[in-house]
């Protein structure tokens, strides 16, 4: 049966909304993407990226290894310390069982790197991209996003991936009567520091000593960190979670004074830091339907999904809505297919996104134990692992958070797309094509 091809516009060009037009794009649709931003990348001063075997597996799939080896490094190792004394708690070399298991690499970039990348193949492959444009209200029974200048804009399909405090996800919230979260529960600061600096300090040039590229881990009392060096222009990049404090329009104070108790060779990085960012992070209430009640408006990424800024799998999931999405509509053969591909996405996807959610919640509540009996118990049985010469998250003895991480990293979008068009898709298309005198 021949293909229809229909147009979608999306609202925002982060990592979720790039995705979704670079998929849509090669699935042979239609594609206009309006971004605020004058420039991609603007707004990603001081963040850093983890790209996990998930995300890049997507990526190569799409025949992009190239593209993102010009900006992104390859972790081989993860080191966990203590925060405060800096004392290691364990580590673990992945890259062979990563590979093997996930078909995917582990890599560290910026994300202001990541989003030119995919800018870029996006304009390549026809998608148009208007920068500069800002969407100011939806309609979502005309399908149409009046932009600042006044001008409307339709298409057969709406998709909202500007973030959780964007257009579309509080219009969805308000559709379902379900009230947003107002109250921070945490703060996470980001922050680079080019690489000369770090490797002139005695205890944070430490950072750059090991004989491959890791990923440092710190586990604290209510705080926790995540650094690594970055691929591209060289850097050293960090994300500390803390307890939600009031330094929102002074996040270079905010970051000193949570860095003041923890070891030297992370707190020396203090005076270094020029441009820190600060997030809140809220605990959102989950959407119980990703599509307006007319059916032809949909959220991916942060504005369906969100999750804590800075966890790994924050661009992942965004990605792999975009695969996942694309991959249903590489089928589309009528209209009436439309909203049946749309709440097959939902319901893909809603599954999924508690997973990820609920994991990547625990892991940074894990790493932020509270001190006390529990926490002592914890960092005494790695320690003993450790000093076992064993890695921390292999053995006999594998730690449930491991084999929670597996799960999530093993996860295959496209190959999930693909199985409900076999095992419902197809059939359902057949029957209407029956239907059809």
């Amino acid at each position: 049966q021949k293909k229809l091809i229909i147009d979608f516009l999306i609202i925002g060009a982060g990592v979720s909304g790039l995705s979704c037009a670079i998929a849509l794009r090669r699935a042979g649709h239609r594609v206009v993407v309006v971004e605020r931003e004058k420039e991609i990348g603007q707004s990603d001063v001081g963040r850093g990226v983890r790209l996990p075997p998930n995300l890049s597996k997507i990526l190569y799939r799409w025949n992009l290894k190239s593209e993102v080896s010009a900006f992104a490094a390859k972790s081989k190792q993860i080191q966990i310390y203590r925060l405060d004394t800096g004392d290691c708690l364990g580590d673990h070399y992945w890259d062979d069982e990563v590979l093997r298991e996930t078909q995917g690499e582990f890599l560290f970039g910026h994300l202001a790197d990541l989003r030119k990348m995919m800018y870029a193949i996006a304009v390549d492959q026809g998608a148009t991209v208007r920068l500069a444009t800002t969407a100011v209200s939806v309609d979502p029974e005309r399908r149409a996003v009046t932009l600042g200048s006044g001008e409307t804009l339709t298409a057969d399909v709406v998709i909202g991936a500007d973030g959780a405090f964007g257009l579309v996800r509080p219009m969805l919230l308000n559709e379902q009567g379900i009230q947003e979260a107002t109250k921070p529960t945490m703060c996470m600061y980001s922050a680079t520091v080019p690489k000369a600096l770090v490797e002139k300090d005695p205890q944070s040039k430490r950072f750059y000593e090991h004989e491959v590229i890791s990923m440092f881990s710190f586990f604290g009392n209510n705080q926790s960190a995540i650094s690594h060096p970055t691929g591209g222009l060289p850097c050293f990049t960090f994300t500390l979670y803390c307890p939600y404090d009031e330094y929102e329009s002074t996040p270079a104070e905010g970051m000193r004074a949570a860095l003041e108790s923890v070891a030297p060779k992370l707190r020396n990085l203090g005076p270094m830091i020029s441009q820190p960012r600060r997030f809140p992070i809220f605990e959102h209430p989950p959407l119980e339907d990703w599509l307006a009640k007319s059916g032809r408006v949909v959220v991916v990424g942060g504005a369906a999904h969100p999750i804590p800024t800075g966890s790994t799998q924050q661009y992942a999931m965004g990605l792999e809505d975009g695969a996942v999405l694309a991959k249903l509509f590489s089928h589309l053969a009528t209209d009436s297919q439309i909203t049946d591909f749309l709440y097959a996405f939902q319901e893909l996807r809603q599954p999924r996104a508690q997973t990820v959610l609920t994991s990547e919640t625990g892991v940074i509540h894990y790493m932020g134990m509270p001190n006390g009996p529990e926490q002592e118990a914890r960092d005494q049985a790695m320690q003993a692992k450790h000093k076992a010469g064993g890695y921390l998250f292999s053995g006999d003895d594998e730690s449930a958070e491991w084999a929670e991480i597996k799960i999530v990293f093993g996860y295959d979008a496209e190959d999930e797309a693909n199985n409900w068009w076999v095992t419902w898709g197809r059939l359902k298309a057949r029957s209407v094509r029956k239907s059809i005198p």
